[in-house]
């Protein structure tokens, strides 16, 4: 509503200045080049949509004023845009663009009266009873003034640029600004600490606390917001027109806690040192020697509860060890890690206790981290949750052969998160234990008995019987071949150019290999010395010539 009536202001002052509107009429038709007159004819429509909305404004009521009010805010806006378009413009005509300025001036500077006959009314205007709402009103109109506060800036290097004399409005802005600075670092410190005095007083109300409390804590966090806000908007303004902000800065980094590079000058760090240094000096001068005991006796509980720790990891690992309990070395391992790390937690707790935390919030501070962290840490708790069913069901265990994830290895070790796969070429593999658990876990060393799949085939011209006698005694003399269950050989196939044997005899997991290895040796030995053909895939090709 604010940025409507200063537009209509605006408006007015443009169409009721006999000076102006004779320099328009003069100096419009100066312009040759197509693209700024079109420029110039979009800001005369716009001023003239601007002053028939603004006539119409105050017979609207409801949704039509509304309505009428947003289409008056955005043509004015889209009216500077199109003067800075204007202004950018090299071939520009030198005495419309000075007197679009000057009416931009005049303006601003009816702007200007206007927010403060607004300010004081409201502070003329409204009984002692209702002062919170006033600051925070007035505040809302001060953050409302930063816009053109800053269209102001802009009009002044825009008449800068046109060679224009501003020395005295440049002058007049910088000390105004400087005042308006000074003013709002104090409100911005006076709101802050009201805000942790109304904070304050309604966390220790608990759950009896009022719908009075709340408002005034909402009311007050957006007055807090609204005036650190104008007052970051005065120290941008005044650092370009070459000013020391350092004092604003600092103000603004108390209440944001944000380091940005703006903060990070020189002077204001400065600033920040030496108020941090004088705290800690204060702190150390008067709680020094009570800080020193507590210090002491916080890491002597640490130290105890280290100790402790190994006691107790040494006591659950004989209990979880003992035969009787048939533990899987995972769930054994898992069971001391967590005994070690339950107790030093506790031991932590009690230290920080005597250091003045109490533990009921820091406790329901955890719990709300933990909630939030949930969220944010969905597919770590997804292996978390497979470990812990890993641990329970004790689909394999350290030391197994397994293929899982499309992993081969042996099992060396395992956490609530992930597991350590050696692979056969002594790879090191980490898999997330919710790759494993979603997926086929084939443990091939979980049973003591592996079948050694073979298939060996000879010639149709060669004996049958005597290649199955072969193969049974290779089989038979295999020193590391079991004989229950009885190996098996068998005729399997006929094929396009062999006749297949299957051949498999029963090997501990740990032979497999080597039991494959040297049966294929000793067949093709075998085979070769008893004139035994092993057949493999042929094509005769026939030429002929005409």
């Amino acid at each position: 509503m604010l940025r409507i009536l200063l537009s209509l202001l605006f408006t007015l002052a443009m169409f009721t200045s006999p000076s102006l509107r004779a320099e328009q009429d003069v100096v419009v038709p100066i312009v040759a080049v197509s693209q700024l007159t079109n420029t110039q004819d979009k800001i005369s429509r716009l001023q003239q949509t601007i002053e028939q909305e603004s006539l119409l404004l105050l017979q609207k009521k409801g949704e039509q004023r509304a309505f009428t009010e947003y289409r008056i805010n955005d043509k004015s806006s889209e009216l500077h845009d199109k003067i800075g378009q204007l202004i950018a413009a090299p071939d520009a005509d030198q005495q419309y663009l000075v007197a679009l300025v000057q009416s931009q001036m005049a303006f601003l500077e009816k702007v200007e009266t206007y927010l403060d006959d607004q300010i004081m009314a409201m502070r003329l205007g409204v009984s002692q009873e209702d002062d919170s709402k006033i600051i925070l009103a007035i505040s809302q109109r001060e953050f409302e003034r930063d816009h053109y506060l800053k269209a102001q800036l802009t009009t002044l290097q825009w008449a800068e640029t046109l060679d224009m004399d501003v020395s005295i409005q440049l002058q007049k802005l910088t000390e105004f600004m400087l005042e308006r600075a000074d003013q709002f670092d104090s409100l911005v410190h006076y709101t802050q600490h009201k805000l942790q005095k109304s904070v304050a007083e309604a966390s220790s109300a608990g759950v009896d606390i009022t719908p009075e409390q709340k408002a005034n804590v909402m009311a007050l966090k957006e007055r807090l917001e609204h005036s650190s806000s104008t007052l970051a908007v005065s120290a941008a303004i005044l650092e370009t027109l070459g000013q020391d902000v350092a004092q604003f800065k600092q103000t603004l980094f108390s209440v944001s806690g944000d380091i940005t590079q703006d903060v990070l000058n020189f002077s204001v760090a400065s600033n920040l040192l030496q108020g941090w240094a004088k705290v800690i000096k204060d702190q150390t001068i008067n709680n020094g020697p009570s800080l020193t005991f507590k210090i002491v006796v916080f890491l002597f509980i640490l130290f105890v509860a280290s100790l402790v720790a190994k006691i107790v990891t040494k006591i659950i690992a004989k209990t979880v060890r003992a035969s009787k309990l048939q533990f899987s070395q995972l769930l054994q391992e898992f069971f001391i890690s967590l005994s070690s790390k339950v107790v030093f937690a506790v031991g932590l707790l009690i230290a920080l206790s005597q250091l003045g935390f109490e533990l009921g919030p820091l406790l329901a501070g955890f719990g709300i981290a933990g909630v939030i962290i949930g969220f944010a840490l969905q597919d770590t708790l997804s292996n978390f949750a497979s470990g812990m069913m890993i641990l329970i069901y004790r689909p394999f265990d350290v030391g197994d052969l397994i293929n899982a994830a499309n992993v081969t290895g042996r099992v060396s070790h395992m956490s609530l998160v992930s597991t350590t796969i050696k692979t056969l070429d002594n790879q090191r593999l980490i898999v997330p234990n919710n790759k494993i658990w979603g997926d086929t876990i084939n443990n091939i060393t979980a049973e003591h008995q592996r079948r050694v799949d073979m298939t060996f085939g000879i010639s149709y011209s060669d004996n049958v019987e005597h290649a199955e006698t072969i193969l049974k005694s290779i089989v038979e003399q295999h020193p590391k071949v079991q004989a229950h269950p009885e190996p098996m050989v068998k005729l399997h196939t006929l094929g396009e150019s062999s006749v297949d044997f299957i051949v498999r005899p029963w090997v501990t997991p740990d032979d497999y290999w080597e039991v494959y290895w040297d049966i294929t040796r000793e067949v093709k030995i075998r085979f070769d010395a008893e004139g035994i053909s092993i057949p493999f895939p042929q094509r005769d090709v026939h030429i002929y010539q005409k």
